[in-house]
């Protein structure tokens, strides 16, 4: 599904709207919400209005259990990590207890912190299949989303639930959700606006498919829902295209 708004923060208002309602559905069918965070600029007004007078109290924190779906190996406090930009945009802000929030790890190697993690989920989901009520995504300018990037050899892991990858062009390791976890997840939500985004945003929905190139093409809940939030400028390229095709 496409939701096409006008500007990037109605599709923040957007995304906020969506996180309160799963997790009000979430909470009164299991008694929890668990919710994969993402990176990077696009989310973080989302989180912050999630963290606004306004909507915080639409949520019951105690029962919001916070993950990541990727993570560049970097210290916590490091500015390019991600789970520092949800704290200080959300995290901090919010009811939410502490021990309801698990960033992935920076210790050890990249390899152990990414079994590390897998132990956490495995703890959690207590070994069955786990299933997000939420992961929140992004699109970057290349194709990738998560830590799922071109051409590398992480879109091949299948049989692993988290996986470290070796990025040569930003000379850094990341950490990141496999795509059969990923695509387990109830309700996907790619939060995409910006005009630099409208080239690539067409090429995944309506190029050639390509999925080694552009790996957001591997985005396919089994069983859930894939929602894009889009802003029109983000939107440019594929409507003009559509039209064409008419």
């Amino acid at each position: 599904m496409i939701k096409i708004f006008e500007n990037g923060t109605d599709v923040s208002r957007a995304a906020a709207d969506y996180f309160v309602e799963i997790a009000q559905q979430a909470i009164d069918k299991k008694g929890r919400f668990t919710v994969a965070l993402s990176g990077g600029n696009s989310p973080r007004k989302c989180y912050e209005l999630l963290a606004s007078k306004e909507y915080k109290k639409k949520v019951d924190w105690g029962k919001v259990y916070i993950f990541w779906g990727d993570e560049r190996f970097v210290p916590r406090d490091d500015d390019q990590n991600n789970a520092k930009m949800a704290f200080d945009s959300l995290l901090n802000h919010v009811p939410i207890p502490d021990d309801h929030i698990f960033p992935i790890p920076y210790s050890g190697t990249p390899r152990e912190s990414a079994n590390e993690y897998e132990k956490t989920l495995r703890n959690y989901f207590r070994d069955k299949e786990p299933v997000f009520d939420l992961i929140y995504l992004g699109l970057g300018d290349n194709g990738h989303t998560a830590s799922l990037f071109p051409n590398t050899n992480v879109l091949n892991k299948m049989n692993i639930w988290v996986s470290e990858v070796y990025l040569e062009d930003q000379n850094m390791y990341r950490i990141t959700l496999t795509l059969p976890v990923i695509n387990q997840a109830e309700n996907i939500i790619f939060i995409v606006y910006g005009q630099k985004k409208a080239e690539i945003f067409s090429t995944v929905l309506i190029g050639p498919h390509q999925p080694k190139r552009w790996p957001a093409q591997l985005i396919k809940p089994s069983n859930g829902k894939l929602i894009w939030m889009i802003d029109q400028a983000a939107a440019s390229v594929y409507v003009n295209k559509k039209n064409d095709l008419k």
